[in-house]
C-alpha cells in the first residue's frame, strides 16, 4: 500500500507491508535515520517522534495508521526554536555520550519545553521517564534540559 506524510515539512511518500511500523518507514523506506530502533516495545524512547504534535514511539505506530499526518523526527528539531535550544543545550551539558539514545531524549525534551517552557523537576523527570539511557546516568540530560529552558526563557 501507499502512505503519505509530511515528514519535517516535506510530503513524502513510500510503499508499504500493512504491517510495517512507522519506524521501519522512517528509516528504512525513506532514509530518516536519526529516530533510532532499540526495543521496539515502546519502552525505551529512542523511536520518539511526533505525530501530529503528539509524542509517540514510532516503533509503536503503524506506517498505515500514520497516513496523511505530520511527522516530526529529530532531523526536524534544527529548524525549531525548541528544538534547537534542546540539541544546543544537550552538547553544552555533555548528555551525549553514546548517542543511540539522544534522538528520542531531544524529541521528548522539545515537546515538554514546547508545553511549559519552566519545568520543575517532577515535571521534567517525568516527561523523560520514557526514555532510557544506559551511558550517561541521566543527571547531564536533565542539566541538559533545564539549559534549553533557560535558553528559552532568554536566560542566555
Amino acid at each position: 500500500m501507499r502512505v503519505s506524510f509530511e515528514v519535517n515539512g516535506r510530503q513524502l511518500a513510500a510503499d508499504v507491508w500493512e504491517g510495517e511500523s512507522l519506524l521501519y518507514v522512517l528509516r528504512e523506506r525513506l532514509g530518516l535515520w536519526g529516530s533510532k530502533n532499540a526495543c521496539e516495545q515502546g519502552e525505551c524512547g529512542s523511536c520518539s517522534v511526533l505525530l501530529d504534535g503528539q509524542l509517540v514511539c514510532a516503533c509503536l505506530v503503524l506506517a498505515a495508521a500514520a497516513d496523511g499526518s505530520r511527522v516530526r523526527t529529530v532531523e526536524g528539531m534544527e529548524a525549531d526554536r525548541v528544538g534547537r535550544a534542546v540539541q544546543e543545550a544537550m552538547v553544552e551539558a555533555g548528555g551525549v555520550q553514546c548517542g543511540f539514545c539522544t534522538p528520542g531524549f531531544v524529541v521528548s525534551m522539545t515537546d515538554l519545553l514546547r508545553r511549559n517552557p519552566d519545568p520543575g523537576e517532577f515535571e521534567l523527570r517525568e516527561a523523560l521517564s520514557g526514555n532510557l539511557c544506559r551511558c550517561t546516568g541521566y543527571v547531564r540530560i536533565f542539566e541538559a534540559a533545564q539549559r534549553a529552558a533557560e535558553i528559552l526563557r532568554g536566560g542566555r
